[in-house]
């Protein structure tokens, strides 16, 4: 005894919410991506006459910058106090503890904030240290 009757129905695939979760998605990783701020971020390294060309291939840059913000790496430091970059320096030798720190200060960032950074190094025990110059050329600004 059959009391239904069975009807074949095809079924049908609403867009409509695929669409959302992809554009939603989409967002997201716009939002959430990491860009490069080295390119946008300008500093003019002091000359030495004794700068030379060193290869380092594992190596970590914290930049200086002339309005005495932090950069390491890509993210810029919240502030400029020495536990907030001891904290930041730990974190990155953590992950890399064979690399070699650059500091890459602006010839015109405070002195402080470089003997700053010099600290924190030696704080964290960082002994591969360096810090970033440009071959002078002999000709006066």
């Amino acid at each position: 005894m059959q009391l239904q009757t069975e009807q074949d129905e095809e079924p049908e695939i609403n867009l409509t919410s695929l669409i959302d979760v992809v554009f939603l998605l989409l967002i997201f990783f716009m939002v959430s991506a990491t860009f490069e701020r080295q390119a946008l971020l300008r500093v003019v390294l002091p000359e030495a006459s004794t700068a030379r060309q060193e290869a380092v291939a594992d190596r970590i840059d914290l930049v200086v910058t002339e309005t005495g913000e932090y950069f390491l790496g890509e993210s810029m430091l919240a502030d400029t106090r020495k536990p907030t970059l001891e904290l930041a320096l730990r974190q990155a030798f953590d992950e890399a503890p064979d690399a070699a720190l650059v500091i890459r200060a602006d010839a015109n960032a405070r002195h402080q904030l470089v003997v700053r950074a010099l600290d924190a190094a030696a704080a964290q025990g960082i002994s591969r240290l360096s810090i970033a110059t440009v071959e002078e050329d002999g000709s006066e600004p």
